[in-house]
């Protein structure tokens, strides 16, 4: 079971409805059960406005704002509502991270998909377009991907070698790596 808390401002990040009105300074502080999710969730991973879900058989199920895609279904629909995503249903997936505005999902076969916005370069793809739906990085194609983690506009990728791949936001050096251009939409080791 999943329950939620905070502000659910914006488009139902929290999952929990109508009805659920501002209990304390503006949010919730009461963790309260996301009832309209109907399957057996074992990971969760919060957006700057959004909500996903890992399910035990390794399927997404998202919620809440989509102005940037980020919901990965190929339209700006958002909503409180909990929906299968279901561009990686034929995948399994096996751990999830978001950013603010921006996903990653890690497949069983060590294959890492991106999605949502682009414009610091976080999707590790060759451009800083947003991405509709969910998007192998090729980049990373030839590695065996075993852990996935994401900045506010920063991704990140471990190989099963041991390798630490960074791409996305440079700015203030959050990649490690000294002379990166200030978007970096390619992974670098």
């Amino acid at each position: 079971e999943l329950y939620t808390w905070g502000r659910d401002e914006g488009e139902g990040r929290l999952g929990l409805g109508p009805g659920r009105g501002p209990n304390e300074a503006g949010g919730l502080s009461i963790p309260s059960k996301v009832k309209a999710l109907p399957v057996p969730v074992a990971a969760v991973s919060c957006g700057g406005f959004f909500t996903m879900v890992l399910t035990e058989e390794g399927q997404l199920w998202n919620w809440g704002a989509n102005s940037n895609y980020e919901l990965g279904r190929g339209d700006r629909v958002g909503g409180w509502k909990p929906k299968l995503l279901p561009n990686l249903v034929d995948v399994r997936i096996i751990q999830i991270a978001n950013g603010g505005y921006h996903s990653l999902a890690l497949t069983d076969d060590g294959k890492v998909f991106s999605w949502g916005y682009g414009g610091h370069g976080q999707l590790g793809h060759s451009f800083t377009q947003n991405q509709k739906v969910p998007m192998v990085i090729e980049a990373l194609a030839d590695e065996f991907v075993t852990h996935i983690a994401c900045g506010g506009s920063t991704s990140a990728a471990v190989t099963e070698k041991g390798k630490l791949y960074m791409w996305g936001n440079a700015k203030d050096s959050q990649l490690g790596v000294p002379g990166l251009p200030v978007v970096q939409p390619c992974p670098v080791e």
